[in-house]
């Protein structure tokens, strides 16, 4: 077999060979939430702060989901119906100026719940105010349980 090579790079030697698990997720097993529409205020123009814009919000939830595989029990997982709600209600409270300060208020709820390691949270405008043709405007952070 032949050696893999690096990808180009530069000089940096201590990059991963090319192909070794680069969409690997860093925190284990993971529960993917797509696409959840929620109307809030946020934005830090006055016209923002004065009417509920619509976000798309995404998210990925890390925990050992060995147990609900073994068990095929609801109790032994992340109940990604009431993650939902809890995403909700922090979106419609926040009223937050910038969309990192939403996501991050979101990553912080999400870690809190029992056997979440961490989460990765994406927040899009869907109608960002700015002049150019631009479809939307997104934040994506990850957050570990500390």
């Amino acid at each position: 077999m032949a050696p893999r090579s690096r990808p180009p790079f530069g000089d940096d030697l201590d990059a991963p060979p090319f192909g070794d698990d680069l969409d690997a997720p860093p925190f284990g097993d993971r529960i993917e939430l797509r696409g959840l529409r929620v109307l809030c205020v946020v934005g830090a123009l006055p016209h923002e702060r004065e009417t509920p814009q619509p976000l798309a919000v995404d998210v990925d939830i890390y925990a050992d989901l060995r147990r609900a595989g073994a068990s095929d029990a609801l109790a032994d997982t992340i109940d990604y119906g009431a993650a939902c709600e809890r995403i909700v209600a922090v979106c419609t409270a926040a009223r937050a100026q910038l969309l990192e300060r939403l996501a991050d208020l979101i990553a912080a709820e999400l870690c809190a719940t029992e056997g979440v390691t961490a989460a990765t949270v994406t927040v899009t405008k869907l109608r960002p105010p700015v002049a150019e043709d631009l479809a939307t405007s997104a934040v994506r952070i990850t957050r570990s349980r500390d």
